[in-house]
């Protein structure tokens, strides 16, 4: 079974609350959160909850009205099946100069602008033994560092190109 790390605007776009998502992605979103829930996929996440925290925060935890709080629920359910979710231990790097400072984000001078709030993210995938995929839907930072992640082991999925690609050349 293949493990996976979900970035957080995926079930936001899973639910229909972006408005850079095409139908398409929202479908393909939906698709990959069932996967999951249909146990063919092991979530991987982090023990000290910095990831649950923010789904937590983007998404209702009563798991309605839509498919990415129903992700939410089910995570709130199963983070402690290792079954189901895998945890991967992350730890503040030294002399961390905020709680997203971690010491298995890699320290590459390219990533010195990455998204704060996404460092976790990879952080996760970085520690992992088996560097699983962090699946991305709208998220245009992700395209713009795939590369140099990928240099590092951390393999960014796209399940939305198109979207992604749309909305970089319409910041240009």
């Amino acid at each position: 079974m293949s493990h996976t790390i979900i970035d957080t605007n995926v079930p936001i776009v899973a639910n229909g609350s972006s408005d850079q998502a095409s139908i398409l992605c929202v479908v393909a979103c939906q698709r990959l959160l069932q996967e999951v829930a249909a146990d063919r996929r092991v979530l991987v996440i982090d023990s000290a909850w910095q990831i649950i925290r923010e789904y937590k925060h983007k998404l209702r935890q009563e798991g309605q009205p839509g498919i990415g709080d129903a992700f939410l629920r089910w995570v709130l359910t199963n983070w402690a099946n290792p079954q189901r979710c895998t945890q991967v231990p992350i730890t503040a790097a030294p002399n961390a100069q905020s709680a997203q400072d971690f010491a298995e984000f890699p320290d590459d001078p390219a990533l010195a602008r990455f998204d704060p709030s996404d460092r976790k993210f990879v952080a996760v995938a970085h520690a992992h033994p088996a560097h699983p995929p962090i699946y991305n839907a709208v998220d245009t930072d992700w395209l713009h560092y795939q590369e140099t992640l990928a240099s590092h082991g951390v393999v960014v999925t796209q399940i939305c190109l198109d979207d992604v690609r749309r909305l970089v050349d319409h910041k240009r």
